[in-house]
């Protein structure tokens, strides 16, 4: 028989425990990502919120009250129609109506978000269900969207849809005739179609991913029962699938409003500047960087959209995870597709993705010509755009910047992503779930809110040093573009390494730590080895993306040239004399090389799937 603890035995039992639990490695990965996210992403952003809800220095809503009040932001009625046809040059023009800054931006990013959506679902049905020929092919046109060429993609998109000497209107009204009409596409409407085929691939990969986790027999009971082709779809599949659907559409809606780069491009047509992102943008370049109340309350109206609908998915996603079965879950057969399909297929869905991928194709021809004014194709062919980059120190600075950047970055973003998926992971405490919220939170909070919300934060902070983006003499950004980029893409990183762990029983690590090992050696020796290939896929991943990092890049990297990243630069040759537009897309061409580098190396090196963008 044993004797009962006491009072002071089984005290010291928990302490014991407590301090195996809370060892100094454990306390580090804890305290560090905090700490980070406090400093760097809830501080700025409350210190925004201070801004933009303060009038002559009491609380107010004065600056929402106006924004919501002036027809300029919002009109319910409208001024002009969506498209109308011009009957002396016979053309059919779509624009968009003007329903004033912020209804134009949640309309723009509807329509986006419903296209993609539809046209996703599509994509991933197909993939996920029937097996046909050339379906290699199919999904790798599908993902060519995802090399993205900041400003570049945009302008090829232009291009394409010029009236006179655009692709589509040669190939449907000049040459097969489909089109009685020439078809010009600006404004809104130019910006809509743009981010309609830049994102959808962000909708099908989370629906496809979502599809592939579905238990066939949960398909198999409702064909028992019945169902069965658009039955089965609507009833089971569809349902199912809700939470990569619901994951992948809210992305893209954030995604659409947030977006600077079409806006700057289509910024001729007077409607395209009447988007929020584009007025947070111009209002802050114009006004040299002065703290606007007025740009501090339309950047907090975008954080409440993104911050709302993220946490909504979240938690809906969370409610509804029943959609996968992770033991015994059943892969349904491929169905074999029929002529019918094939039809649909090759006629129907081919051309759309050929489309999708012009952009692409015209960004690597544009990077190699010497000409493309006013013909339907590039003219020319050379190299000396390519070499330029590299041989023109003021052209190459750029370039090495955001290269240098990037690798500072990926420095923090390891022990961030690494400490942040270790603990939640590993450690079962209350709280944690706020850090697993703020470590994801970045991958949807708008870009522009985060840049905005940074200058803010230097400014007041580090009033009158070189950290103080109002000193234009004398300020240096990079320390806040590492932080920056640190923080707005460390999710990437934290995906792989989090699922990297996943795999890791956590016996190895008891195991190592039972024969004397202290939790430091354990992770490096144990841990960190296993799972190496999540590590460097996922801090390849961060890389690419903040290369290409537009928002912070802009808004921060822009008030000193001689610091300012490779984007601020492609802005720059985009906004100024044609010749330039060469050396930007070859910029964009070497920004695409290094993405299918990395989707190479991931996939075939490291075995991987290449990580798709979700919440």
């Amino acid at each position: 028989m044993t004797t009962p603890k006491t009072f002071l035995e089984d005290l010291g039992e928990r302490i014991s425990r407590v301090r195996l639990y809370f060892d100094p490695v454990t306390l580090f990965f804890l305290f560090f990502p905090t700490s980070m996210f406090i400093l760097f992403l809830v501080t700025p952003l409350i210190g925004m919120l201070g801004i933009a809800f303060v009038y002559k220095g009491a609380p107010s809503l004065e600056w929402f009250i106006r924004i919501f009040t002036s027809e300029y932001y919002i009109n319910f009625f409208g001024r002009g129609t969506p498209w109308y046809y011009d009957e002396k040059f016979n053309m059919l023009v779509i624009t968009g109506a003007d329903y004033g800054v912020i209804l134009n931006s949640l309309i723009v990013a509807s329509i986006v978000t419903l296209v993609t959506t539809i046209w996703g679902i599509i994509l991933a049905l197909l993939f996920s269900k029937y097996d046909f020929r050339g379906k290699d092919f199919f999904r790798i046109l599908s993902m060519v969207p995802l090399l993205l060429s900041p400003f570049v993609n945009a302008l090829v998109i232009k291009k394409i849809f010029n009236p006179y000497n655009g692709f589509i209107n040669w190939l449907l009204h000049d040459t097969l005739g489909i089109l009685p009409f020439r078809l010009y596409i600006d404004g809104l409407a130019g910006i809509a179609l743009t981010q309609i085929i830049t994102y959808y691939p962000i909708v099908a990969l989370n629906i496809y991913s979502s599809m592939l986790n579905i238990d066939s027999s949960l398909e198999e009971q409702g064909e028992n029962l019945g169902a069965e082709g658009f039955t089965l779809l609507r009833r089971i599949t569809i349902p199912l699938s809700y939470p990569g659907i619901m994951s992948g559409a809210t992305l893209v809606f954030i995604f659409s409003l947030e977006d600077l780069t079409a806006p700057i491009v289509f910024h001729g047509h007077p409607l395209a500047k009447k988007l929020i992102s584009f007025q947070i943008y111009t209002r802050f370049i114009s006004e040299t960087g002065l703290r606007s109340p007025e740009i501090a309350a339309l950047a907090v109206f975008l954080l409440f959209i993104a911050l709302t609908f993220f946490v909504l998915i979240r938690n809906y996603v969370s409610l509804r995870s029943y959609a996968s079965v992770s033991r015994g879950r059943m892969m349904r057969k491929l169905e074999k597709m029929g002529i019918k399909g094939y039809i649909v297929v090759y006629f129907f869905i081919l051309p759309i993705l050929i489309l999708t991928s012009l952009p692409q194709i015209g960004v690597v021809l544009l990077a190699f010509s010497t000409r493309w004014v006013n013909t339907v194709f590039p003219e020319g062919f050379t190299l000396m755009n390519l070499i330029e980059i590299f041989s023109n120190p003021d052209v190459f600075k750029y370039l090495r910047n955001s290269v240098m950047y990037a690798a500072m970055a990926l420095v923090i973003i390891f022990f961030l992503a690494l400490s942040t998926a270790y603990v939640t992971n590993r450690l079962r405490v209350r709280g944690i779930a706020v850090i697993d919220l703020l470590s994801t939170s970045p991958i949807a909070l708008p870009g522009i809110v985060i840049a905005i919300s940074y200058f803010y934060f230097y400014a007041t902070l580090f009033r009158d040093t070189i950290l103080d983006p109002t000193n234009v003499l004398y300020f240096n950004p990079l320390p806040i573009l590492i932080i920056g980029y640190s923080i707005r893409r460390l999710p990437f990183a934290l995906r792989a390494i989090y699922a990297g762990i996943q795999q890791v029983h956590v016996n190895l690590e008891e195991a190592s730590m039972n024969i004397g090992a202290g939790r430091f050696l354990t992770i490096r020796k144990i841990l960190l080895p296993l799972i190496s290939p999540n590590v460097l896929s996922g801090l390849l991943i961060s890389f690419i993306y903040i290369v290409g990092e537009v928002s912070i890049s802009i808004i921060i990297g822009i008030l000193n040239m001689d610091y300012a990243p490779l984007t601020v630069y492609m802005r720059d040759v985009m906004l100024s004399a044609v010749g330039s537009q060469y050396i930007a897309a070859a910029l964009g061409f070497t920004l695409m090389s290094m993405q299918l580098l990395v989707i190479i190396i991931i996939t075939f090196v490291f075995k991987q799937r290449y990580a798709y963008i979700g919440i």
